[in-house]
């Protein structure tokens, strides 16, 4: 029996928007963690800085943050998605921070990153250095904005292994063309 795992990073409160700063209950990178539990039955953990952002968004830093908790081995888990906003084109740093501890020797990584605009950035080839002796698949790119709306399209990326990098303006027009 194979077990999941979605390790991830998000942030509510003061999120960017197209150009506009807007309050949010909810992180955007943790609604589609959650679609993704509740689609493969994973297992969650959440990367947390031990001290808190400033709730405004500008004023948030990109130093190496210490985290609450440290997930420490994920011997017992064959997938891991591994899921964060996009800041400054790549991965928030205390996503740095968790997944430096970690042994990904044999294990299969599935990424999805939330942005308004930027996709991946360099994530991808961070992610390649971070999770060294993983198998990493092509990850989902899911604009912000749009986070409420994809739950089939994240189901669709979770049931094809062998995907290119889902962008979900991309999906969507091709279901439209379909």
């Amino acid at each position: 029996m194979t077990k999941d795992l979605v390790i991830y990073f998000s942030r509510a409160g003061e999120n960017y928007f197209g150009g506009v700063l807007k309050n949010i209950e909810k992180g955007n990178t943790e609604v589609i963690a959650e679609y993704i539990e509740d689609l493969t039955s994973a297992d969650l953990f959440k990367v947390e800085p031990a001290v808190e952002y400033p709730a405004d968004y500008m004023k948030c830093i990109d130093a190496r943050p210490e985290i609450k908790q440290a997930l420490t081995d994920i011997g017992e888990y064959d997938t891991i998605f591994i899921g964060f906003p996009n800041w400054w084109g790549t991965l928030p740093m205390p996503m740095w921070t968790q997944l430096e501890q970690l042994d990904f020797t044999g294990k299969t990584v599935k990424p999805f990153v939330t942005h308004e605009g930027s996709g991946f950035g360099s994530a991808e080839r961070d992610l390649k250095r971070l999770c060294d002796g993983a198998e990493i698949k092509k990850g989902l790119s899911i604009p912000g904005a749009k986070v409420y709306d994809v739950k089939d399209m994240v189901a669709h990326w979770i049931e094809d292994p062998g995907a290119n990098v889902y962008d979900v303006k991309d999906m969507v027009a091709h279901w439209i063309e379909e």
